[in-house]
C-alpha cells in the first residue's frame, strides 16, 4: 500500500516547526504514558512536591530568613539566583515518578524564580549614555598590574575605579593609566582615574581603622558627579561560624550614611561591595541607589570568582543619573572580573 505523504501545518507556514512540535508531543506522550487512569499520580511524589514548595518559600521569603545564626539570610541571598538550578532537577524527578502532584508543585518555585530573576535572562542594554565608567578589584597579588591597567583602559571608560591597590604597585598603575587619564587620586587601597578634572577628594570612613573608600567630584562635560569608590571588607563562609560578615555590614552602614549626606545631586558608586544586590546587609546603600546591572544589564553579570563567576559582588550603583547599559569586561590578572556601565548624566533630554 502506498504511504500517504503529508505536511504538518504551522502558524508560520513552515513544515519544520510542525515536525518539531510533533516530536515534542510524542516525547511528552511517551513520558506520560500510563498516567491516564492511574490514581496514584496524585499520591506519588509527595516528597518532591514538598521540596518544591520549600524551595518556593525560601526563594520568595529570603528576606525573612534571620541573620542571627551565621548570617544565614545573607548567605542565601548571595547565591539566590542559583537556586533556580534545582527547578529542572525537581521537574525531571516529577516526570520520572509520574507524579501530577509534584509537577504542579514544581510550577510554584518556577513562577517565583522567574518573577525575581526572569528579567535578567534578557539584555536591557541600550545604546545611549554620555559617560562610561568601570570598576575593578585588581587583587593585591596581581602578577601583571600593568597589563591589568591597560586592559581596563581599553574598555574606553571615562572614569575608572580600582580597588585592592597594593602600595608597591600604585606607581605601576599610575604609569600604565597616565596616557588615557590625566587626572587621578589614590586614597589608601582604592583609586580613581578620570579623563575629567577631580576635586573634593577625601577619604570615606568605613569604621575599619584603615582607608578602603574615597569620594571625589568629577567635572564631566554634562555637569558635576560625585564618585564614591569603596572596597567593603571580605566575607567568609566557615563551618563553625557560618557567613562571617560583621565588618562588611558595619562598613556598608557607614558608606550608606556618607552617600546619604552627599550634597551633589548626581552620585555614582564604584567598587567591590563583597555582596549582591539581594543581600539585605547592604540595604543602607542599595535602598538609595540603583544598580546599573539590574536596570540596564546584559544577563546576571556575575563578577566573582573570575575563573567561574558565581556572584555579582562588584557593583556600579547610581543616583540622579540614568543607567543605559552594563557589562563585564574580559578577565585580567585578578580574581575578579572588571565591570563597566554606560550612564546618562544629562537627564534633561530624557
Amino acid at each position: 500500500m502506498a504511504q500517504q505523504a503529508y505536511v504538518t501545518e504551522t502558524d508560520d507556514g513552515g513544515p519544520g516547526a510542525g515536525r518539531r512540535g510533533d516530536r515534542l508531543r510524542r516525547l511528552w506522550a511517551r513520558l506520560t504514558s500510563g498516567w491516564r487512569g492511574d490514581r496514584r499520580i496524585w499520591r506519588r511524589g509527595l516528597v518532591t512536591a514538598a521540596v518544591a514548595l520549600l524551595l518556593a518559600a525560601v526563594t520568595a521569603g529570603h528576606a525573612r530568613i534571620p541573620n542571627v545564626v551565621g548570617n544565614l539570610g545573607s548567605l542565601v541571598e548571595t547565591f539566590l539566583p542559583w537556586f533556580g538550578l534545582l527547578i529542572p532537577v525537581l521537574l525531571v524527578i516529577a516526570v520520572v515518578r509520574r507524579s501530577a502532584t509534584a509537577l504542579i508543585a514544581v510550577l510554584v518555585p518556577a513562577v517565583v524564580w522567574l518573577h525575581l530573576f526572569g528579567g535578567l535572562l534578557f539584555t536591557k542594554s541600550g545604546g545611549g549614555g554620555d559617560l562610561t565608567v568601570a570598576t575593578h578589584n585588581v587583587n593585591a597579588d596581581n602578577a601583571d598590574p600593568a597589563g591589568t591597567a591597560r586592559a581596563v583602559a581599553a574598555s574606553g571608560a571615562d572614569v575608572v575605579a580600582l580597588e585592592e591597590l597594593k602600595a608597591s604597585a600604585v606607581s605601576t598603575y599610575e604609569k600604565a593609566l597616565a596616557p588615557a587619564y590625566r587626572h587621578h587620586a589614590v586614597v589608601g587601597t582604592v583609586g580613581l582615574w578620570s579623563k575629567y578634572p577631580l576635586s573634593g577628594v577625601r577619604a570615606v570612613d568605613l569604621e575599619l581603622g584603615w582607608q578602603r573608600a574615597m569620594r571625589a567630584t568629577v567635572a564631566t562635560p554634562e555637569g558635576q558627579v560625585a564618585f564614591y569608590v569603596a572596597h567593603l571588607p571580605s566575607v567568609r563562609v566557615k563551618l563553625e561560624a557560618g557567613f562571617t560578615a560583621r565588618q562588611r555590614d558595619r562598613s556598608a552602614d557607614a558608606l550608606g550614611e556618607a552617600i546619604r549626606d552627599e550634597r551633589v545631586a548626581k552620585v555614582i558608586l564604584l567598587g567591590d561591595l563583597n555582596g549582591t544586590m539581594n543581600d539585605r546587609a547592604l540595604n543602607a546603600v542599595t535602598a538609595q541607589m540603583r544598580s546599573t546591572q539590574g536596570a540596564a544589564g546584559d544577563g546576571f553579570g556575575f563578577s566573582w570568582p573570575a575563573s567561574f563567576p558565581m556572584a555579582r559582588i562588584d557593583q556600579i550603583l547610581v543616583r540622579g543619573v540614568e543607567p543605559e547599559s552594563s557589562w563585564t569586561l574580559p578577565a585580567t590578572g585578578s580574581d575578579h572580573l572588571p565591570v563597566a556601565a554606560r550612564v546618562r548624566v544629562d537627564t534633561s533630554a530624557s
